[in-house]
């Protein structure tokens, strides 16, 4: 890629993150439509959790082939395909007769959004090339975030109030069409000199490991955990696991390199980002049917009623990207599990939800918590990692925070079928999610202790020691293991 001007750099910026505001936008706007889709659609618990894990397992599945495919075939005509791709899913999204085809357009947005956000961070990582203007960069790139938690709840709960919850999927058709232009006009090509082969085996394999797991979490409160369906699932997760675990390392060029793994910041990074997504998704999911269907909210009252934990998001993501730039991602990882944990424990021990009070600052303490996380989880996954594997090692990053939303759906949506349902009001609801919290809380104590060991020189050698393995190889790929 040539050196771009600093204006440029910044155009170019904007032009990513408006990739990620239609993406971040859908799920916050689809999280408001869920109680008006489920009225209309006649959707059980697990058919309103299938309208948003179909969309991001599919995402998680296919985001490492995006990513490599891009650092092969071009990231400005990956990134294209996935704007045009996403599109044309978000309109058909709006035209599906029913709950079914509802989640098959829904895997099409996914198919596209795979193309967009590691493609657009692999852009970012190759146009920022300076540490600390990469950190600020990426730290813009996470308050889009917040910014798109702020405004989808809003903006979700005044169309579905007004016009209804299809409407929704209409926002991401202008938006792409305009990204679409920009990116045409200001967004150079760029490939990576030793790109990687594709390895469909490899892909089909994270697909039924992601798949099976996510619909055996889904489905077990309804079939039981001992049926003969959810048991061949975790057998086929297990399978695939394994599977996966003993492939990979012996191909020359595959879809997961494990070496990234034996960087722990890294490592320790993706592990962050399942906790802290897995977090969001849950904390989105029990929210939105507590201020509809137990306090009798409209989804334009439920929308504003978001607004503070969004709205921290958008303001201490950027001051995340800074204080990463400045003093390294430890204290904002360390700041964001305190407040993401301290959220948490409000809810499941002190009825945070009792009183508006206690709801408004529980609400408070997670924006500030998710806000400071995500800028560290890029800056640390990608840190020490070759250029030359900026999109596959970006397309892990992401993938970890899609699975992290596939299994935040999945287990706190089995917690409430398993206990009240998502149909139930008042203190049954309280009681039926107040477990739900306890794992919130729990994900944000392990993203505190992960923020402490991943971010010592002990972990920081690990990192220098894994892009030494990339930098001695001759080509892309290493050879594979003696049999």
């Amino acid at each position: 890629m040539p050196e771009l001007s600093h204006r440029r750099r910044l155009v170019v910026l904007a032009i990513c993150c408006m990739s990620l505001l239609i993406v971040s936008l859908d799920n916050t706007v689809l999280n408001v439509a869920l109680p008006s889709m489920q009225h209309e659609l006649g959707a059980s618990v697990s058919g309103m959790q299938w309208t948003i894990d179909a969309y991001t397992l599919v995402l998680a599945s296919l985001l490492m082939l995006a990513g490599s495919t891009a650092d092969r075939l071009g990231r400005r005509r990956i990134f294209l395909a996935g704007l045009a791709v996403f599109s044309a899913g978000s309109l058909l999204c709006s035209l599906a007769p029913g709950l079914e085809w509802l989640v098959v357009f829904r895997m099409v947005q996914a198919v596209g959004g795979s193309m967009l956000n590691p493609v657009a961070m692999s852009i970012i990582t190759n146009t920022f090339t300076e540490p600390r203007e990469r950190a600020r960069a990426i730290g813009v790139w996470g308050g889009v975030v917040g910014i798109s938690m702020a405004a989808g709840p809003v903006i979700g709960g005044l169309l579905v109030q007004n016009v209804g919850w299809r409407s929704i999927f209409w926002v991401n058709v202008p938006i792409g069409a305009l990204a679409v232009f920009l990116t045409l006009r200001y967004v150079p090509e760029s490939r990576a000199p030793r790109p990687r082969r594709v390895d469909p085996v490899g892909q089909l394999l994270v697909i039924a490991l992601l798949g099976s797991l996510t619909y055996a979490i889904i489905e077990a409160p309804e079939a039981g955990w001992a049926s003969a369906e959810i048991l061949v699932c975790v057998l086929v997760a297990l399978i695939s696991l394994a599977a996966l675990a003993g492939y990979e390392p012996r191909r020359r060029e595959p879809l997961i390199d494990l070496r990234f793994f034996h960087s722990v910041p890294f490592t320790g990074a993706n592990i962050i980002a399942v906790c802290a997504f897995a977090s969001l998704a849950g904390f989105l999911f029990v929210n939105t049917l507590y201020l509809q269907n137990v306090r009798g909210l409209s989804a334009l009252d439920a929308g504003l009623w978001m607004i503070p934990m969004a709205g921290m998001t958008g303001l201490c993501a950027p001051l995340s990207g800074r204080l990463v730039g400045s003093r390294g991602p430890r204290l904002p990882l360390l700041l964001a599990g305190a407040f993401m944990g301290a959220s948490g424990v409000l809810f499941a021990a002190f009825d945070g939800q009792a009183t508006t009070a206690l709801l408004f600052t529980g609400y408070v303490l997670f924006g500030i918590g998710f806000g400071l996380v995500n800028a560290p989880i890029t800056n640390t996954a990608l840190s020490g990692m070759p250029r030359t594997q900026a999109g596959v090692a970006a397309a892990v990053a992401s993938t970890s925070r899609q699975v992290g939303q596939s299994l935040g759906v999945a287990v706190i949506g089995a917690v409430l079928a398993g206990g009240a349902g998502a149909g139930a009001t008042g203190a049954e609801f309280l009681a039926a999610g107040r477990p739900a919290w306890w794992i919130i809380a729990g994900c944000a104590a392990a993203i505190l202790l992960l923020g402490a060991l991943t971010t010592g020189r002990w972990a920081q050698a690990t990192a220098r020691q894994t892009a030494e393995l990339f930098e001695e190889e001759p080509r892309g790929g290493h050879a594979p293991a003696k049999a």
